[in-house]
């Protein structure tokens, strides 16, 4: 044993009034029953080495052992005792008996519950050096232990391992079950001990960073996401190893989520560190750019923007005034031998007393001394200026861009068309001036053969009983089409590790490192810090990789609006709109197969919460923000028009081509999860729409832009290439596959259902029929029809608060010119997709009749004749068994215009209701169309359903007499 005053050596036996022979400090003060000797707790409890010959060190440094005073707390002195017996136990595993780990653990404890709720506790510990020594000691010593009990294979700092053996990791977390636990635990506490006292902002800041401690808690994050990211087989466990497994994963998941908290307690208003932190999250070993597909190279040279970051930390490496003297007294008194020893060299630092920052940025390109460039330069990064001029809002400084024009969207739509029923294959872009206008498809190669043959196979390659490698190909294929390549980045995996609440910490961060609000305003030189590290987030792989996992986080979809995680994603959002690069970020977010990707559709709802914000704001009173916001909108509107609406309505005229039997289902080409995802983005693009319509100040940008053009082409391809669902959808067996017991159409046995008959004795032929849903042909785009609703009511509206007067003429004038009267009266007949589809067309339909006599002449045209409805009927019915007068050679023609003729009877139903009464000439001619289809002379029908020409039909189909219309 040692003097903890002096360092003499003390005998084994001693009695109760033993000193110390050189110091003279009384030693004995209780009976030891293990060592049967007196002891004292101002023993040293470990083995006593003096570092160097301790005595003679320091006295040869002059220092006396006696002018070392003790200004320590009982708090600070506990939880120093507590962490020299843990960093024993780290250093030799097994050398410290179980009562010492208790006290340890119990020390540890008491520490924790009141660094939590004393402020001076909090505050005395921030600001003791040999804390923060000591417990970047223990972090360095149990990190590496750590990842010799849980990963079998060594990992490193650009992520997670390839090919990391899952089993065998497994089979070593559960063979050090007891002491991972363990040491989880004390590794957990004292982070949030650590973490505690980061509150005290610069102070602690500084010390984290000064010992180095911030390192160590970037080894640790990548140990966690190593452990946490792969997943245990629980087939090949028992239940009990299973529980195991699943306690240790959870455990690094409580470690990884407090390192978050830690993290942010570090950067927290701490420019430099914020900086410090960016420069670690945002490079990795592979200093270069991956290429964005269908974009330019952005031509940014990452190892450039690396050393010029390098040298802006080299260069404000100032430190706090209080943090500076605590680390000199702690460096004072290293030679006494007391404390946890030396602080760590610092790392590429240059004295700040030598360097003299301009306030005015000067570049030399031709300066060949990059630390001297860069300092005469005083911002962050040059690289990063020019990229970001090169990447930003093309219509930044003013309106460069045209939006593209409705004949060109109309080009676009028909060769989509023409393409419809080819494969559906990713587009290149073409690199002009109109955001990304690109072909509609790619061609097929000259020998016939496409090169992506694969992309259909999903739905064929089934478990067959063959090798696995179908299945892996699959997955691969399912993963290429959520992100082309390797996600790289320290913090890349956490979003899919992490819940909702777990995951919080992290987004805290980014905000603070990129918000304006959270910033500490402009440098000498001129810079907002906060805008350059959001320039650095985007223009770098690992900061693209992040946001589009941010985004796609799977509980955001499930987030309201009024989520805390919601609230920051969109705040981090609305940074990317005030540095003008939404635009690029949009587009490095595009997927090839997808019309709107998933991150793509998350980024635009947070920017429809954006705006929902501007409604009742004054922001547009600075010309500034409203230039902002309608150069944005500018944008996302001409990729809808350019690209989602042409791409849709291929998909729904495809759908329309096997509605009509002129293709094979098995021939449509995308599947059922591609098809949910074009809903989903263009369902997100339309409440985009349907937003900026109910802003005033924005709401002309749209009728400028002719908007009313894409809606009715969506309404009318809807109409031909979906089936509405009816109220009562049970399915009727069609003349194909009529079950045996059914009568010939021309008999007027009713057909009645009989649920209990003897099935053996009338077997059905017909098949189960999948539902509607079960097949990508038969997709319903369930709620579209009614957001365009809503968005040509909001357009076509009166703009006074309590809409009375006639609806807006030029409005009034584009739909007529789309022909989008009979697209609106055919939303007034039921369809289950669209809940209250009748009366939502009936309110457009009233603002656009009102005030519009060229739309009353249009319904005033159009006869409700149910006669002629009712015989189209029939003739369809006739035509399809192959029956009636005439004949089968007519059988294709006569459906279809059959068909086309119900379709507009039905409409018109609307335009009776309303008042618009037909004439009797009208009459004559609808009975003169009938007459040459067919569908009203022939037969029966003519002899008893023959209708006066001067009669006039009620809307419920009954004649009530000559002139007069009775509902």
């Amino acid at each position: 044993m040692y003097c903890t005053q002096c360092g003499h050596p003390l005998p084994d036996v001693r009695d109760k009034s033993y000193i110390c022979t050189k110091c003279k400090v009384p030693i004995a003060t209780w009976w030891d029953e293990d060592s049967q000797t007196f002891r004292t707790n101002r023993e040293v409890i470990l083995p006593y080495t003096p570092p160097l010959g301790s005595p003679t060190v320091a006295s040869s440094a002059g220092m006396d052992f006696q002018d070392v005073a003790n200004t320590q707390t009982i708090e600070e002195s506990c939880f120093c005792a507590a962490l020299i017996v843990l960093e024993g136990h780290y250093e030799k595993p097994r050398l410290m008996g179980y009562k010492s780990m208790e006290a340890a653990k119990k020390m540890i404890a008491q520490t924790l519950d009141r660094s939590l709720n004393k402020a001076d506790v909090r505050e005395h510990l921030a600001k003791n050096v040999d804390i923060w020594m000591r417990l970047q000691r223990i972090f360095a010593l149990a990190v590496p232990l750590l990842i010799s009990r849980s990963l079998r294979e060594q990992h490193t700092d650009a992520g997670v391992p390839s090919g990391l053996d899952v089993p065998e990791s497994a089979a070593l977390i559960l063979k050090h079950y007891d002491l991972l636990r363990e040491d989880l635990h004390y590794l957990n506490n004292l982070l949030v001990i650590s973490r505690n006292m980061l509150a005290i902002k610069e102070t602690a800041q500084e010390i984290c960073a000064a010992v180095q401690f911030d390192k160590e808690l970037h080894r640790l994050i990548i140990l966690c996401v190593n452990v946490t990211s792969k997943g245990y087989d629980g087939e090949n466990v028992t239940e009990t190893d299973r529980v195991r497994l699943l306690e240790i994963t959870e455990l690094y998941k409580k470690l990884l989520v407090t390192c978050l908290q830690h993290t942010h307690n570090w950067t927290m208003g701490n420019d430099r560190f914020k900086m410090s932190f960016w420069f670690e999250m945002l490079f990795d070993n592979d200093l270069r750019n991956d290429a964005i597909h269908e974009l330019p190279p952005d031509e940014l040279n990452v190892e450039k923007v690396f050393e010029e970051v390098k040298n802006w930390l080299r260069r404000h490496n100032k430190k706090d005034p209080l943090a500076a003297e605590l680390l000199a007294k702690y460096e004072a008194e290293i030679a006494a031998g007391h404390n946890a020893g030396p602080l760590p060299s610092p790392l590429g630092e240059v004295d700040r007393d030598n360097v003299e920052e301009s306030t005015t940025p000067i570049w030399k390109a031709d300066l060949e001394d990059k630390y001297e460039q860069d300092r005469l330069y005083a911002r962050v990064s040059h690289e990063i200026d020019v990229w970001w001029k090169r990447v930003r809002d093309q219509n930044y400084d003013g309106w460069v861009v045209p939006m593209e024009t409705v004949e060109g969207a109309m080009g676009r739509a028909e060769s989509c068309k023409d393409n419809a029923m080819d494969r559906y294959m990713p587009r290149g872009q073409e690199h002009d001036n109109h955001y990304g206008r690109d072909e509609p498809y790619d061609q097929q190669h000259e020998d016939g053969n496409d090169d992506q043959d694969e992309a259909d196979d999903r739905s064929i390659q089934e478990d067959n009983g063959e090798d696995d490698d179908g299945e892996e190909e699959e997955e691969e294929d399912d993963d290429d089409s959520y992100a082309e390549g390797p996600l790289r980045g320290l913090l890349t995996e956490i979003p899919n590790i992490l819940d909702t609440k777990q995951i919080e910490a992290l987004h805290m961060t980014v905000k603070a490192c990129i918000v304006d609000s959270m910033g500490s305003g402009l440098t000498p030189a001129g810079e907002n810090l906060q805008k350059t590290r959001c320039k650095m987030f985007l223009a770098l792989d690992c900061g693209k990789n992040l946001l589009r996992e941010m985004l796609v986080f799977i509980a955001v979809w499930e987030q309201t609006d009024q989520q805390f995680i919601f609230q920051i994603t969109a705040q981090i959002i609305e940074s990317f709109h005030h540095n003008a690069l939404l635009p690029y970020a949009w587009n490095s977010l595009r997927i090839l197969k997808d019309i709107v990707s998933p991150a793509q559709t998350v980024l635009l709802r947070l920017i429809n919460y954006m705006f929902r914000a501007r409604k009742d704001s004054p922001i547009y009173d600075d010309l500034k923000d409203y230039n902002r916001d309608a150069k944005l909108i500018h944008f996302l509107y001409n990729y809808f028009r350019c690209r989602v609406v042409p791409d849709c309505l291929a998909l729904i005229a495809a759908q329309a081509h096997i509605r009509q039997n002129k293709s094979h289902p098995s021939d449509f080409p995308v599947d059922l999860w591609d098809m949910e995802r074009a809903k989903d983005g263009l369902s997100q693009y339309l409440d985009f729409i349907s937003v900026i319509a109910e802003i005033p100040e924005m709401r002309h940008l749209l009728i400028e832009w002719e908007c009313v053009y894409e809606l009715v082409a969506l309404l009318k391809a809807l109409e031909s290439g979906v089936a509405r669902k009816p109220l009562d959808d049970r399915q009727i067996p069609g003349p194909s596959r009529r079950p045996a017991n059914m009568p010939p159409s021309g008999s007027t046995t009713p057909v009645i259902e009989r649920p209990y008959d003897d099935q053996n004795s009338h077997p059905s032929p017909q098949p189960n029929v999948p539902p509607m849903h079960d097949t990508p042909h038969k997709f319903p785009w369930a709620g579209i029809k009614i957001q365009i609703l809503i968005i040509l009511t909001a357009l076509i509206a009166p703009t006074n608060p309590r809409r009375n007067g006639p609806g807006n003429p030029i409005v009034q004038k584009q739909l007529l010119d789309q022909g989008g009267i009979m697209p609106l009266l055919n939303c007034c007949v039921y369809d289950g997709h669209n809940e209250y589809l009748k009366e939502r067309a009936t309110l457009a339909i009233k603002f656009v009749m009102e005030g519009c006599d060229e739309a009353q002449r249009f319904v005033r045209e159009l006869v409700p004749v149910k006669q002629a409805q009712a015989n189209a009927q029939k003739a369809r019915q006739a035509v399809a068994n192959g029956e009636g007068p005439m004949g089968i050679g007519r059988v294709g023609a006569l459906g279809d215009k059959a068909e086309e003729l119900e379709r507009q009877m039905k409409s018109v139903h609307i335009g009776k209701e309303m008042g618009f009464v037909s004439s009797s000439s009208d009459l004559r001619k609808v009975e003169k169309e009938g007459e040459g289809l067919g569908l009203s002379l022939d037969g029966e029908a003519k002899g008893k359903e023959s209708t006066n020409a001067s009669s006039t039909v009620a809307t419920n189909g009954t004649a009530k007499g000559k002139g007069k219309v009775k509902k």
